[in-house]
């Protein structure tokens, strides 16, 4: 996956803003626009999208420390990532809201039982123990699926923005 100069510099701003939208967003717990970041990105860039969505992480870890809870982020950006690239390319116009909205919201829903396996592993939970930690985070979980399936109106106009844009600068 070869770079021009331009993608380099537009994939630096897409994942510093991935950024930026989560500091602006703190305020309001588990409710970000990175689900919706993260899905616009993989519509218009496909395999590249990796490279705003993986700088999101390393300027997450940077900033905020790498520490146990940064290493879920490394795989779990990529399982969005990787449910989106699943997605049939030629959805009906219609029915793209709704599935991309689901989509996003199906995986805040799933963030903690998601991160779950992980924070078993560095922290030695048993199998009893990681559910324990899963069912203990379901209302932060749920707070988290709302947020995303809702933010997720704006992943068709994000995506029509930034493929316009590509089509202008080709």
């Amino acid at each position: 996956m070869k770079l021009t100069a331009r993608q380099i510099a537009v994939f630096g701003m897409l994942g510093s803003l991935m950024y930026l939208s989560k500091i602006v967003m703190e305020f309001l717990p588990n409710v970000h626009l990175l689900g919706v970041l993260t899905i616009s990105y993989t519509l218009v860039y496909r395999k590249k999208a990796l490279y705003p969505i993986y700088l999101y992480v390393l300027l997450n870890g940077l900033f905020a420390g790498f520490s146990t809870w940064w290493l879920p982020y490394l795989y779990l950006w990529g399982i969005l990532w990787g449910m989106t690239m699943l997605l049939p390319r030629n959805l009906p116009r219609r029915v793209r809201p709704v599935v991309y909205m689901l989509l996003c919201g199906l995986h805040g829903l799933l963030f903690g039982t998601l991160y779950a396996p992980a924070q078993a592993l560095l922290f030695g939970l048993d199998f009893e123990g990681m559910v324990a930690w899963i069912i203990a985070g379901l209302p932060w979980d749920l707070v988290h699926g709302i947020g995303n399936f809702c933010a997720g109106i704006l992943i068709c106009p994000i995506t029509a923005l930034l493929t316009r844009l590509e089509q202008q600068s080709s």
